[in-house]
């Protein structure tokens, strides 16, 4: 997670594209099945540093769909720029021999504000094909990725035979391996849900709080419609994503920025972001059956007000982190630790893989968010579970404190059905003097139903992130339970973890093999791309 910055911007509607700079957020806020029974396997082994090109077979196709530009041949494809500013509606059919680039920024919609009243930009749909084929041209001397803005909605809906990939140009070339990161910026949604980091400093800003989404200067993100819409993302790959603009300053692989509840987002691999996986600045989206395969930095991090549900995801991080700080979730206020709203975290059916090199605890809880954990397996060989930490204002302990219904306050973080497999349970850190002591932690966790929290280290799993040990005896909780009323995201299962065995395959197909996790044999290497 980063620190907003409360950087004053003009912005220039209409405009066809917009240079990309620097802004911010919170200590880390800125910078998501039936079948054939498959097991996955051992993970195989890094390759050698010097990439060996596995070009996919086949012919370029001959031209471009409407509303793309032909810029040529690219390996087996015929490369199609998309424009980078989109004001109306354009949908991308999956064309054999056809690549999509993003070339730069590309603006999805002129944003239209975050009040819901009056709009003033230009909102817009772009809709793409399952199997579709989309890279960033990481050649040129600037940063590729793509925001939505306020407003407008992508449409990407693949299936578990048919997955979207949005990947690098490398890719295409055969020049990645298991280690490669950080090769574009990834995908923006910018929304229209609350948040609670307002920047008053945005020139003709609504009266509902917004910000910029860090890495762009100038998308906005924020507003007042819980329910807001920003399309759908639903069997997904996003591949070798995650750009350093500057210190405290990334895109990741999948930004959230304001997204409402009625964002549709499942079935989501991020792969080898070089920041985090996912990262959520405030708004109400849920998500389910995420596999966040080998963040450099964090797998799922959250912040800024985010009230939302999360269920099944597998996060498995990178061997080797080159981030001083990386956690499975990162959980965080913005640094006013009554800052309204107040973040709600509620994750059920979690799997945390922290692996061996790993030095940070896989759970990282601060800053006064509230968060429910349930049916849940950590493992960690090398540090801790959880690690609590004080809120960074000078309140003292906001993160465990008890409820307050004037403050949006839940109390203390809740456990329940969780198994603990680390060196260690707790980790402590000391913020502005004040300690969440090893004790306090395990009396929050120990206050649950169901919980182990000192499960042989490595015993709650086998082949990466099946359910192992105490794992398959352990009572699960009933998730549907914590949903609000009129709700039915959170479903019961008999299970924790994110995976019910080898013959819970919900991941198959739509995923990609590399050295951080094998889910099968239905689905392809990352470092290859589909035949068909």
């Amino acid at each position: 997670m980063t620190i907003f910055k409360r950087t004053s911007i003009v912005l220039l509607a209409g405009t066809a594209c917009l240079a990309l700079s620097a802004c911010d957020g919170a200590d880390s806020v800125a910078s998501p099945g039936e079948g054939v029974i498959v097991v996955p396997g051992t993970p195989t082994p890094s390759p050698t540093p010097s990439p060996t090109p596995t070009p996919t077979p086949g012919t370029p196709a001959t031209s471009c769909p409407t509303g793309t530009t032909d810029v040529g041949v690219l390996g087996n494809y015929r490369s199609c720029r998309l424009p980078s500013l989109i004001t109306s509606a354009l949908s991308l059919p999956k064309v054999a021999g056809v690549a999509y680039e993003i070339n730069g920024r590309v603006d999805v919609g002129v944003d239209i504000g975050g009040a819901g009243t009056s709009p003033t930009g230009i909102p817009t749909t772009l809709t793409i094909a399952a199997g579709s084929l989309v890279y960033a041209n990481t050649t040129n001397a600037d940063n590729d990725y793509m925001v939505v803005n306020r407003g407008s909605k992508l449409i990407a809906e693949g299936t578990e035979t048919q997955p979207i990939i949005f990947t690098a140009q490398a890719n295409l070339t055969g020049g990645v391996t298991d280690e490669t990161q950080g090769l574009w910026g990834g995908i923006i949604l910018a929304g229209r849900a609350p948040i609670s980091n307002c920047n008053t400093t945005v020139p003709g800003g609504n009266a509902a709080c917004e910000n910029v989404v860090e890495g762009t200067s100038t998308a906005l993100y924020g507003g007042a419609i819980p329910t807001d819409n920003s399309g759908t993302i639903r069997y997904v790959q996003i591949r070798y994503s995650g750009t350093v603009i500057s210190p405290n300053n990334e895109l990741q692989g999948l930004t959230l920025g304001g997204t409402g509840s009625a964002t549709v987002l499942d079935h989501i691999q991020i792969h080898n972001s070089s920041d985090d996986g996912i990262e959520i600045f405030g708004g109400r989206s849920n998500l389910r059956y995420l596999a966040i395969t080998g963040a450099d930095d964090d797998g799922l991090d959250t912040d800024v007000g985010w009230q939302g549900f999360v269920q099944f995801v597998l996060a498995i991080q990178k061997p080797t982190n080159t981030q001083t700080d990386n956690y499975s979730t990162e959980i965080d206020s913005n640094g006013s630790e009554d800052a309204l709203p107040r973040q709600s975290y509620n994750l059920a059916n979690f799997t945390f893989i922290q692996t061996s090199t790993a030095t940070n605890a896989a759970i990282r809880l601060r800053g006064g968010a509230d968060a429910t954990f349930v049916n849940g397996i950590v493992s960690n060989p090398s540090s801790a579970c959880l690690n609590v930490i004080a809120g960074a204002d000078a309140g003292g302990k906001t993160t465990i404190r008890p409820a307050s219904t004037t403050l949006e306050d839940k109390g203390p973080p809740v456990f329940n059905s969780v198994v603990f497999s680390c060196l260690t349970p707790y980790a402590t850190t000391t913020v502005n003097g004040v300690t969440v002591t090893t004790e306090e932690q395990q009396a929050l966790f120990r206050a649950g139903t169901n919980n182990t929290e000192s499960a042989a280290v490595g015993s709650a799993v086998t082949g990466t992130f099946l359910p192992a040990g105490v794992s398959t005896t352990t009572t699960a909780f009933n998730a549907a339970t914590l949903n609000p009323s009129g709700s039915a995201f959170l479903v019961n299962t008999s299970y924790v973890g994110a995976v019910n065995g080898s013959t819970d395959t919900w991941y198959r197909g739509w995923t990609c093999n590399s050295n951080r996790a094998s889910f099968g044999t239905t689905s392809t290497a990352c470092t290859a791309l589909p035949t068909s």
